[in-house]
């Protein structure tokens, strides 16, 4: 018996609305980045991207459980001493909740070109409104 092994551009990847109002901000994370990776599709192969567009909206009113949103801090590093800035997560979603989303969802994904191939397929809006009618997104309720 011989294992399916799918070739790179013999799928058509198809358009998936999120609505994040309200939903914590890990667990739309993981699912998204497991649609964006193809891990929902039966014919999964680890090093060809399969994956499929996913486009957030109402990134503004995510949920974050807990203390987190003071406690937890986004972090980056300018890689010279002393160049670490921190910035809690209430400020994040205040200011860019486009990037906070983007970055939690990046760094569930693979390390390398293809993460990075896969990372461009996601899309992240504040409001409702996004420019992707013309792809005819289906709207997908997440289970968490």
């Amino acid at each position: 018996m011989k294992s399916y092994l799918a070739k790179p551009g013999s799928y058509q990847p198809k358009w998936y609305v999120i609505d994040a109002a309200g939903k914590p901000l890990g667990r739309v994370a993981s699912q998204v980045a497991l649609i964006l990776r193809g891990k929902n599709k039966p014919e999964f192969t680890p090093n060809v991207d399969m994956g499929d567009f996913v486009i957030i909206i109402n990134a503004e009113q995510v949920v974050l459980t807990g203390k987190k949103l003071d406690q937890k801090m986004m972090r980056s590093h300018s890689k010279y001493p002393g160049g670490l800035k921190e910035t809690p997560y209430r400020e994040v979603l205040a200011k860019k909740p486009e990037l906070a989303f983007s970055e939690a969802v990046r760094r569930m994904l693979p390390k390398g070109v293809l993460g990075r191939n896969q990372s461009k397929k996601l899309k992240v809006y504040r409001g409702e409104n996004h420019p992707h009618a013309a792809q005819n997104p289906e709207v997908l309720e997440l289970k968490y």
